[in-house]
């Protein structure tokens, strides 16, 4: 439902498809339903299951039976101007510095409809100014970060019903005043409401709102809500524990990963295949602070003593998965960059030439690499990222299931994504692709699925 950084990368070539529905309609139109519907309340019932009912999934449950409707409808909490001042100060300084810091010039891949994206790559700059500039207001005792943790409820229900109208916002801009060629309608108002009007929608030449969504505002929030779990159980407790640093060191990692590779992002399928609607910019501005952060959340009030050998041990594996990953995309970016032209584990790459024809007609080709991490399975680097997961949540331990939530979400979301994957480029390469899952038969774990 929203990036989980770079790992939603294709397999293939630099050229897009048109969004396509790969499941039955009648599959498509019950997730689509369900996740409008469900996704809202879910927030609310993490945020409250973590904080207020001890992370006990059978407490809220009990007290949800009890009370009904009327029960969950106290719980929801209203938003605040404390809680709307936090988040737009932060969109705003996200915004600006998006806009404003400098970054070299980067072209995505070429669109469906012909267009090639021109984007500044300054996201890691954004990160150490913004990380910086938190801190700072920690430090300066200008602003106390446990405000965000100790509103956490009314900026979620605020995010909900803010980011629901910025959808619809994006619905009629898709509409009346699209930014390229590259959009349109279906003819249905659910489907275009929820996979989006546009591919590349931008406010004015520059602004990019994918880029803003999914990078600066919903990647973002994940290192800053981190520190602040990270803080708040620091101000709580006097001290941090061991399973908190663990968590919060790791989800620093892997994010600053993120940010160090953003330009590699826009290639991948949320930036240069998905539209910007529900699917996306709710699920970034949304679930990526919510679900994604949950296990320091949790942490926040259950802090663990791991002790310092278990707690290194963990530590070490999960900055390994997260190098593992980043070495698969390095792998096939230097693949891509060289025309297959390098050395993967140290030898010359082997590789499919695939032919295609774009939907003007035109034929092209691209190199499929079959080597190296990309000949252990099709979407081998979704196995270090679900593993970089589990490895932030399990200082938590096994005292309840729910700070797990976000492994098992992540699990389903990749599985899915890389069928999805699969199909699309069935459907583009066609002999290709099947001499290809020849050469490379496992599509996720190798030797196993």
């Amino acid at each position: 439902m929203a990036p989980t950084t770079k790992s939603k990368t294709k397999m293939a070539g630099t050229e897009t498809e048109t969004n396509k529905t790969v499941h039955s309609p009648l599959l498509t139109y019950f997730s689509m339903i369900s996740l409008l519907t469900l996704c809202p309340p879910f927030v609310i019932l993490l945020w409250y299951t973590m904080v207020h009912a001890d992370g006990s999934v059978i407490e809220t449950w009990n007290y949800l039976r009890q009370h009904g409707l009327q029960g969950f409808m106290n719980i929801w909490p209203r938003p605040t101007v404390v809680a709307w001042k936090i988040i737009a100060c932060y969109a705003a300084f996200e915004a600006a510095l998006q806009l404003l810091l400098p970054g070299k010039r980067v072209e995505g891949p070429i669109s469906p409809a012909g267009n090639r994206p021109v984007y500044k790559a300054n996201g890691v700059a954004a990160y150490v100014v913004t990380l910086i500039t938190y801190l700072g207001l920690w430090w300066f005792g200008i602003f106390n970060p446990t405000v965000v943790y100790d509103h956490l409820g009314e900026i979620y229900s605020a995010l909900i019903f803010g980011s629901f109208i910025f959808c619809i916002f994006l619905y009629i801009k898709g509409h009346l005043a699209p930014s390229s060629t590259d959009s349109g309608s279906c003819g249905n108002l659910i489907i275009d409401f929820y996979w989006g009007m546009e591919l590349y929608p931008r406010i004015g030449k520059n602004f990019d709102i994918k880029v803003f969504t999914n990078c600066r505002f919903g990647m973002m929030s994940w290192a800053v809500l981190a520190l602040t779990y990270c803080i708040k159980q620091y101000e709580a407790n006097g001290r941090v524990s061991d399973s908190m640093l663990v968590n919060t060191i790791l989800m620093l990692v892997y994010v600053s990963k993120f940010f160090w590779w953003e330009d590699g992002y826009w290639n991948t399928m949320d930036i240069a295949h998905d539209r910007a609607g529900f699917y996306i910019c709710w699920g970034c501005l949304v679930w990526v602070p919510s679900i994604y952060t949950s296990p320091g959340m949790y942490l926040v009030n259950h802090p663990v003593n791991l002790g310092t050998q278990l707690a290194l041990y963990i530590l070490v594996a999960g900055i390994l998965c997260i190098y593992i990953n980043y070495d698969c995309d390095r792998q096939r970016q230097e693949f891509r960059r060289t025309n297959g032209k390098c050395l993967v584990w140290g030898k010359a790459p082997s590789k499919i030439v695939a032919s295609y024809t774009t939907s003007s007609g035109e034929t092209k080709t691209s190199l499929l690499l079959t080597s190296g991490w990309w000949g252990l399975s099709r979407h081998f680097h979704y196995v270090p990222e679900i593993l970089s997961a589990f490895f932030w949540t399990v200082p938590a331990l096994f005292n309840h299931f729910l700070p797990y939530f976000y492994v098992l979400f992540l699990t389903i979301l990749l599985l899915d994504r890389a069928k999805r994957d699969d199909d699309r480029c069935r459907s583009k390469y066609g002999k290709y692709w099947k001499l290809y899952c020849e050469k490379v038969p496992y599509r996720v774990i190798p030797g196993i699925y």
